[in-house]
């Protein structure tokens, strides 16, 4: 049993190493690109000729957004953008009092000369997937935009975008979110320093590197012939965006990510609502790897390209060797202390080069959304170790969502609610669409924080500290899933 634990958690923690080196180059990636940037060796779109503009159709689908919806449909009807060349469809699955706001807010802006419909469907088959769809059937626009129910994007998007489609092999425009709230609590700025990795080092260092990346479900620019050429937007994973994103690349379509036109949103306030989203990209993610990993495998692609888009699709699988490694570092510390004669972490240190790598892709990301070099390591470290706990406190949930993904269990689309919070002085509390039921994952969340308060103990005990910080973060982050998953879903209407 000792030799089956080391072989299992030395498996886990190698394929995390492994990953942290794939973020580790993308990292590299993104530093070159910003010093070619520098030297004007990077090609840029030119300006579109404004007889050449072409006619654009914005998708905006929504389900019960009664907070954020007049907001969305305000930004976007004063897009700076000829009107004939530019419809607005609101793909309105909603079943609450967001049916009036929209109906509202559509009859307005069309009183006012903007070219905007409210399109309802009978039931929601496909879920944001088939909104996407039928919309596309009558939408005039050769190109089409999409944004969700949580976005304010700028006046400028669509002619901050559409230059880059003088090449006609590109399929789509990805932009940079950016976020309204993310000074509102701590989780809006850990959920921000995540993000802001993936929006600035992955996307962009896989651009840059020639590799395959994501259309990110909102605030990106589709070109239509794409959508259809690579089989429309399909319902059969939570992620239809990666899906469709794989499939168009696979058929020769080439992405663009422009990391200079930002598009804001807002980021959930509450534990469970965090939750909800994890779930769906995670669960998600395994799906859409199931469904594309082979098609990738046994694509004609270099092999560089082809290890990165396995990386890159079997990203969340990397939550079950987080939860493993750190649910098998307790016995291991009493194996290494019992039974077995042999000094482990002589040589586990090895793997200090993933933390080392993944720590310098978030510094990178880091520093490039701050001022200077003192606020970047102030914010980096701050929220570096913070992040890393949360990031275990999760991964007993994520985990589950991803076997679930890779089991082919069906579940339904939940979107993540939002509440139009912007400003310190915002409530979400006892708002319609809080989250309050409790699932059962919550309560094991609770009992590992338990069990790596026991780790810490029993470390002492041994007068052994190798794994100290470890469970020390591991503790943190179960303890405070634990605690905010109880205490937000007691503020439910």
């Amino acid at each position: 049993m000792a030799i089956f634990v080391l072989i299992l958690y030395t498996l886990a923690i190698t394929l995390l190493v492994l990953y942290c080196l794939t973020q580790l180059s993308l990292a590299i990636h993104y530093i070159n690109y910003h010093r070619k940037l520098k030297h004007e060796q990077v090609e840029q779109a030119d300006p579109i000729n404004p007889a050449e503009l072409p006619v654009v159709t914005v998708q905006l689908p929504v389900f019960n957004e009664l907070y954020v919806v007049e907001r969305l449909i305000d930004a976007v009807a004063v897009f700076n953008y000829p009107p004939h060349l530019f419809e607005i469809q609101v793909l309105d699955d909603s079943t609450d009092e967001t049916v009036d706001l929209v109906a509202a807010r559509v009859a307005y802006w069309a009183d006012k000369g903007v070219d905007i419909k409210q399109i309802r469907r009978i039931d929601r088959k496909g879920y944001k997937a088939g909104a996407l769809q039928e919309g596309l059937a009558t939408a005039k626009g050769e190109f089409v935009a999409i944004f969700d129910a949580d976005f304010v994007p700028g006046p400028n998007f669509l002619m901050d975008t559409v230059s880059y489609f003088k090449d006609e092999k590109i399929a789509v425009v990805q932009t940079r979110w950016e976020h309204i709230n993310k000074d509102y609590s701590m989780l809006t700025k850990i959920q921000a320093f995540a993000l802001d990795m993936h929006f600035r080092v992955e996307q962009l260092g896989r651009n840059a590197a020639g590799y395959f990346m994501n259309f990110n479900g909102t605030a990106g620019l589709w070109r239509k012939a794409a959508i259809y050429d690579a089989g429309g937007w399909m319902a059969d994973t939570l992620t239809e965006d990666l899906d469709l994103s794989y499939r168009a690349q696979l058929k020769g379509w080439k992405f663009r990510y422009i990391e200079n036109v930002s598009s804001p949103a807002e980021l959930p306030t509450d534990m469970n609502a965090v939750k909800s989203q994890q779930y769906r990209w995670n669960k998600g993610g395994a799906e859409t790897a199931r469904k594309i990993g082979f098609s990738v495998l046994s694509a004609h692609l270099p092999l560089k390209v082809k290890l990165h888009a396995i990386a890159h699709l079997f990203n969340t699988t990397n939550y079950i060797f987080i939860f493993l490694t750190a649910i098998l570092s307790v016995p291991l510390l009493l194996i290494k202390n019992t039974y077995i004669q042999f000094d482990f972490f002589k040589y586990a240190s090895v793997f200090l080069i993933g933390s080392i790598s993944i720590g310098f892709a978030y510094f990178v990301a880091t520093r490039q959304g701050e001022k200077d070099n003192r606020s970047t390591w102030s914010t980096f470290l701050k929220r570096f170790p913070i992040f890393l706990a949360i990031t275990m406190g999760l991964s007993l949930h994520n985990a589950r969502a991803v076997f679930k993904g890779w089991l082919g269990q069906q579940s339904a689309f939940i979107r993540t609610p939002k509440f139009n919070i912007v400003g310190a002085s915002d409530v979400w509390k006892n708002k319609s669409y809080v989250p309050s039921k409790i699932s059962s994952i919550t309560y094991f969340e609770g009992l590992f924080c338990l069990y790596f308060l026991f780790g810490i103990a029993m470390g002492i005990y041994y007068g052994d500290y190798g794994l100290l910080p470890f469970h020390l973060l591991a503790a943190f982050g179960f303890g405070i899933i634990f605690y905010f998953s109880l205490k937000h879903s007691r503020y439910k209407a």
